[in-house]
């Protein structure tokens, strides 16, 4: 008998297994059928693909396009009752996370050279100098404080703002816009309004920035007189919001994620060299950044199933990398697992770009915490921890600890 997914009210979001686990429907598909048909509102028939070698196949392949539909174009993932797109169709110019090569790799190339490994490893002493400053302010404060506010948000928001050249005192205007583009019950009318503003921001920007350049990658970008103004908005619209919104939600995560394994944070703290580790392994365990969409331009076999053409596939990293085909005891949290291979930061041409910063970031800012805070806890149960159920991205809204 064939299952089918119907969607009317949107993907599985119920966590019932726990904070940090995935939706317990993605996890049932998983085990029964790792590339599963599903039904979206508007009755188009589409796939669901939750096993590890099953998205990793689809990621790796380009015949599966990131480009999205028109009407989609503002929102970072599909809505429930949106047409599935039939055709590729114009794109926000920048935006090259929904293109394809070759549009797609003669964008990221102008960035390439900002984000290599040796680039970051010369931030690094920077970044861990930003992470203690931090943590120093929050250590004056009289506890209990949000995490989130003092610490998890403001170090990848300033690490970023300083490596693109946005003024650090525009912060509240622009997390507040991106908070709110993360929404996922937001009308589309609202979500355009937000874009827009954001976009205006930065298209003032890159405009001084290509009349007066510094030293930043926005200036470097600037500079190539061949990239458009609305090209350098989309790249920097990407760019800031990638940037500071994963990361600050693997940090307030992360951390609630140790407090919840006691044993897991008194081995790091005993033994620090574990943490870069103990970061791919909670990259692994909690992918914060879970659900993402291809469209089938051909038919195409995945896992024994032929995916048509014209369908929208929905990929859970999150789920694949609770596979247990490819990780042991996939659901526990272990500083010790090698979770090389994981795909938190995606798979194939859209890889995360800047992963290599991001992992400098919450090793600065886990080793950091760890250190300075030994007798860190939660000041409330955790079951009044208030989940980002509501965003694209995962983590917590709050975070409130004391010492």
């Amino acid at each position: 008998m064939t299952q089918t997914v119907p969607i009317p009210n949107g993907l599985p979001t119920d966590r019932d297994a726990g904070p940090f686990d995935p939706p317990t429907g993605f996890t049932r598909l998983r085990e029964s059928r790792p590339v599963c048909p599903l039904v979206f509102p508007d009755g188009h028939e589409g796939r669901l693909v939750t096993g590890y070698d099953e998205v990793r196949q689809v990621l790796a392949d380009t015949r599966f396009s990131s480009r999205l539909d028109l009407d989609i174009i503002h929102v970072p993932y599909l809505t429930p009752g949106m047409p599935a797109p039939t055709e590729p169709s114009p794109q926000m110019p920048g935006l090259f996370i929904s293109m394809d090569p070759p549009d797609h790799t003669r964008l990221r190339r102008r960035l390439t050279g900002a984000f290599t490994v040796k680039r970051m490893k010369q931030l690094e002493e920077h970044i861990n100098e930003i992470a203690e400053r931090h943590l120093a302010e929050m250590a004056r404060l009289t506890p209990p404080v949000d995490l989130v506010k003092e610490f998890a948000l403001p170090v990848p928001s300033l690490v970023i703002c300083e490596l693109l050249g946005v003024p650090y005192e525009d912060r509240e205007t622009f997390q507040h816009n991106a908070a709110r583009f993360m929404l996922k019950d937001i009308e589309l009318d609202e979500k355009i309004a937000v874009v827009g503003a954001l976009n205006g921001y930065l298209a003032e920007l890159v405009t001084r920035k290509r009349a007066e350049p510094g030293e930043d990658i926005l200036s470097d970008l600037a500079r190539q007189d061949d990239l458009s103004i609305e090209e350098l908005t989309g790249i920097a619209f990407l760019l800031l919001l990638a940037g500071h919104e994963t990361t600050a939600n693997m940090l307030g995560l992360g951390t609630f994620a140790l407090l919840e394994h006691p044993e897991q944070m008194a081995e790091l703290r005993t033994n620090p060299e574990l943490v870069p580790g103990a970061v791919e392994e909670l990259l692994r365990y909690l992918t914060v950044a879970d659900v993402f969409y291809r469209y089938a331009t051909e038919d195409i076999e995945v896992g024994g199933e032929t995916i048509p053409k014209g369908s929208t596939v929905v990929v859970s990293l999150l789920s694949a990398n609770r596979d247990p085909r490819r990780f042991d005891e996939p659901d526990a949290l272990d500083v010790h697992r090698n979770a090389r291979g994981h795909m938190a930061f995606g798979h194939g041409v859209h890889q995360c770009l800047g992963q290599q910063l991001a992992r400098l970031e919450m090793r600065a800012g886990f080793a950091g915490l760890l250190r300075r805070f030994p007798d860190l806890r939660l000041a409330i149960p955790a079951d009044e921890v208030r989940l980002r159920t509501d965003m694209n991205i995962y983590g917590v809204h709050e975070l409130p600890v004391t010492w």
